[in-house]
């Protein structure tokens, strides 16, 4: 259909067919906020079209600012074309930076000749500066327009490739026969560069630029741009195509963002599989490259050593890295794509997307990276003045949570230290007096962490028990204080492993020498930030508990346990009021760990919202928005006033879903599931009758939550013991939700053909029961559109646990740091009934997927029905809900909801 241009507000925005009226608003209310510089939270059920909104609105901002500032640049321009200015007007005015009130010093105590003179100057070089930019942006467009029209530049680059190929083959035989005819050895072939290089810390050798020449044509003066994130990578696939095919799509300039081990096209640094390895290895080959150290060097008069040639990535070329970063911002390409064009430019799509953000209108990443300080950096990414949309929202305190803390495990503390004590006889000699010192603080560091726990570094950590097991809490100060490195720098160690990249050598070290301590069977602990790394790749999931025989030909091989351990020392330097460490002794050494837990998320968003123009959370289902105005917003600094919130309803008509509270059973048995009552045989056989009555009357398929896997292992085996299970088998063939990421696919796709085939041939079996879990995998992401999901049943209300020791220190945090406002609950309760009430509408929001979509919602908790709890869920849910007290009215009310719908659909 032919784009179409609809006007909301005063504004004109492009769209791609008519837009919903809801979608109108959307784009409107978006448009303000990026206007104004707010802080936007926007809720859109799925199925309104909010990527398109979003698309469309903020892009359409986006023309109408980059108008606007060439308009002003050339008025500024025009106006400082003749420095007197023909002696009449005015003159250009500077930026507001530079201009002096009227009580400064400069105005009160310096003459008028040198005031005019000042300002004369900062006018010229504002008008330079003006000029140089519109310079820069002419040569990117003749650029960019040359390589869209002239396909003989695209033939001359892959001529130029080859030839650099042949010519890096020749140099590299010279160089082994030139290494064929050395002398002999004092440490065996490729060991140099397991040993660290002298040490300097940033104070010592001061700031060094170690960028090529080359690199400087590379970088381009940051543009105003949107960074666009979202929590996977097949989301932000799908966004880049609702790009593509919007009206904005040949137009804009797009860079999809991703890690390494998404982008790498170099083969044998792919296959080392870890995110960390992956990221030590690449950037070892940069410093090779800027480094260009000589083949031999001198190590005493008279003697020579020969040093194997420090290999160079061949995809890190200057020429083809700029002929990349041109074909990326001159097309709209996703993560695959920027893939295939590396490969086929032989040029690395992770620094040629990179260096494409400067001149970029969008950049499309996860926000895992956005929101990790040392990510954005690495990334070249600037948030000053620029404005950044988080889609799927709903999740992002817990994110920055997860992103920030970190667990580390008794059994790989030992192994580290053994390993790194290895490490330090082996090379003890060669190392300077500084590395030496590092290696013997974290050496230190380790054992105190070792026997913090209970244990000794001197004893394999599986053959340890530990004298007192439990769960102790403690501010970071109290930890450090307790493990005696209170005294340590953990700044400087930190910086340490960073810039040596001891964890680095080490791992080569333990791959030539083998592992010093046999790995456990346990899977290695990741942070929430590596975790979401290994994540991104494509097909890549959490590793099932499975035995280890069944997983090791998939997984990529582990890290050094001390890659992992700089997250939990890095995580240390945290402020004391901000975090806490987590002590959990186990029955062995091996199973203890200690973990960082973050307290304040805030903390790290603060940063984000304080250099940005504009920040819009954008979700489906945002429902509850008091957590994002008061543990992220209030506590980054952000003011009320700032704060916009637009929700809108359903595109669904409103007798297109029946959402019910039913308080008590066909037996009159009140639902309340408490931990004390759901276990009781009475309410699970009423909570059975209750399914069984509504898979007589739903068609298709009916998906029912439970609080937990355990709670619906029990649930099914009493059911199977009682009978329960046959009655609904009458009806609707059973499934399950698996635990194993691997077995959903299978699992959906069975139960989608289930309902398909009765649907085709009648019968008594009607459809599918699917036995889910809130939380779990099919909670979030998963489609239940049209007949695979004509009914949602929530059982109970899934309350996180209050034993929790993690939970109850961030209650009491909040209750510490939160005013509590008269009349309202404590903010650490306010806290646990919010997590209840996300999981909740993340789950029914399965259902209704597009317009003509209907379906049922049935809540089996009395306390649903409280106005503080009904308050807090989606506005076009709320809007529309019924509370039962007795089943009866329910019951009839579902017979005739999808009786009439059936029929007419």
């Amino acid at each position: 259909m032919a784009d179409k241009t609809e006007e909301a507000g005063g504004v004109h925005f492009p769209f791609p067919f008519t837009p919903y009226a809801i979608q109108k608003d959307f784009m409107a209310a978006l448009y303000q906020v990026l206007e104004a510089g707010k802080i936007g939270i926007f809720e859109s059920p799925t199925g309104t079209g909010k990527s398109l909104s979003l698309i469309c609105g903020a892009l359409s901002w986006l023309r109408d600012f980059e108008q606007k500032k060439q308009e002003e640049e050339e008025r500024l321009l025009e106006a400082g074309a003749d420095p007197l200015n023909n002696g009449k007007g005015q003159a250009p005015c500077p930026p507001p930076s530079c201009q002096q009130s009227p009580g400064s010093p400069r105005a009160a105590g310096e003459p008028d000749w040198v005031t005019q003179f000042v300002q004369k100057k900062e006018e010229r070089e504002l008008v330079d500066r003006l000029k140089e930019g519109q310079v820069r942006r002419k040569k990117r467009e003749e650029r960019l327009r040359q390589i869209r029209h002239n396909a003989s530049l695209k033939f001359a680059a892959k001529r130029m490739r080859q030839e650099d190929e042949e010519t890096e083959r020749l140099l590299r035989l010279s160089r082994e026969m030139l290494a064929a005819g050395s002398g002999p050895e004092q440490l065996a072939w490729g060991e140099d560069e397991l040993v660290l290089a002298e040490y300097e810390s940033d104070e010592e050798k001061g700031s060094a630029s170690g960028v090529d020449a080359d690199e400087d044509d590379l970088e381009e003066e940051h543009v105003t741009k949107i960074y666009y994130c979202s929590r996977t990578h097949s989301q932000l696939a799908q966004f880049v195509h609702e790009v593509q095919k919007s009206p904005f799509g040949k137009d804009t300039r797009l860079v999809s963002l991703g890690s390494r081990q998404n982008l790498c096209v170099n083969e044998d640094v792919r296959k080392l599989g870890s995110v960390q390895l992956i990221n030590d290895r690449c950037v070892e080959l940069q410093r090779s490259k800027h480094e260009k150290k000589s083949v031999v060097e001198e190590e005493k008069p008279g003697r020579r050593r020969r040093l194997e040639p420090r290999a160079t990535c061949p995809f890190y070329n200057h020429k083809q890295l700029q002929l990349l970063r041109d074909e990326v911002l001159l097309e709209v390409k996703d993560i695959e794509q920027l893939v295939a064009l590396g490969k086929e430019a032989r040029a690395c799509p992770y620094y040629g997307s990179r260096f494409a953000i400067p001149a970029a209108q969008l950049v499309v990443l996860p926000y895992q990276i956005l929101l990790h300080a040392a990510a954005r950096q690495a990334a070249g990414i600037r948030l000053q003045g620029q404005v950044v949309v988080i889609d799927e929202a709903h999740n992002l305190i817990d994110t920055i949570t997860g992103i920030h803390s970190v667990e580390v495990s008794g059994s790989q503390l030992c192994q580290a230290h053994s390993q790194l004590l290895q490490y330090m006889e082996r090379y003890g000699k060669r190392l300077k007096a500084k590395n030496l010192m590092y290696i013997k603080q974290i050496l230190y560091v380790l054992e105190k962490f070792v026997t913090v726990l209970g244990g000794n570094v001197k004893q394999s950590p599986n053959t340890q028990s530990l004298s007192q097991a439990g769960t102790e809490l403690k501010t970071v100060s109290d930890f450090l204080f307790e493990s005696q490195i209170d005294n340590i720098n953990l700044f400087k160690v930190k910086r340490y492993c960073e810039k040596s990249m001891v964890s680095r050598k080490l791992f080569g070290f333990t791959e030539r020498y083998g592992a010093v301590l046999a790995p456990s069977r346990e899977q290695p602990k990741l942070s929430g930030f590596q975790h979401f790394l290994q994540s991104l790749q494509p097909g890549m999931t959490a590793a099932p508990a499975a035995p280890a025989e069944e997983g090791e030909d998939r997984a990529p091989r582990p890290a050094s346990p001390l890659m992992h351990i700089e997250g939990f020392l890095a995580a240390l330097t945290t402020a004391n009021q901000d975090g806490r460490v987590i002590l959990s002794r186990q029955g062995s050494l091996s199973q203890s760990s200690l973990k960082f837990l973050l307290l304040n998320p805030a903390v790290h968003f603060a940063q984000v919202v304080k250099e940005c123009r504009a920040v819009v959370l954008a979700g489906g289902t945002m429902q509850p928005v008091s957590d994002f105005r008061e543990q992220l917003l209030a506590c980054a600094g952000v003011e009320a006033e700032r704060v916009v919130e637009f929700s809108c309803g359903h595109v669904i008509p409103a007798d297109n879903i029946l959402p019910l509270v039913i308080c008590s059973g066909p037996s009159n048995q009140q639902l309340e599931f408490t931990y004390q009552k759901r276990e009781l045989p009475q309410m699970m056989d009423e909570t059975g009758r209750i399914l069984c009555n509504l898979c007589n009357v739903v068609p298709g398929g009916v998906v029912c939550f439970f609080p937990s896997y355990a709670y619906q292992r029990q649930v099914h085996a009493h059911w199977d013991k009682s009978g329960l299970l046959a009655r609904l088998a009458v009806r609707k063939k059973i499934f399950q939700e698996p635990q194993r990421v691997n077995q959903v696919e299978q699992v959906l796709l069975e139960y989608s053909r289930c309902i398909q085939h009765c649907g085709q041939a009648g019968g008594m079996v009607t459809g599918a029961l699917m036995f889910s879990v809130v939380g779990g995998k099919m909670s979030e992401g998963i489609n239940f559109s049209d007949n695979l999901g004509r009914c949602v049943v929530m059982v109970g209300m899934p309350f996180p646990s209050i034993r929790s020791a993690e939970l109850q220190e961030k209650m009491a945090y909040l209750d510490q740091t939160l005013p509590r406002a008269p009349g309202q609950v404590p903010p650490g309760k306010a806290l646990v009934e919010n997590l209840c009430m996300k999981a909740v509408n993340q789950s029914i929001g399965r259902a209704i997927r597009h317009q003509k979509d209907f379906a049922s919602i049935v809540l089996l908790d009395q306390r649903y029905a409280r106005p503080p709890i009904l308050a807090k869920l989606p506005a076009w849910i709320r809007d529309r809900v019924q509370v039962k007290a007795t089943f009866g009215p329910a019951f009839a009310a579902l017979r005739k909801f999808h009786r009439e719908k059936s029929g007419s659909s």
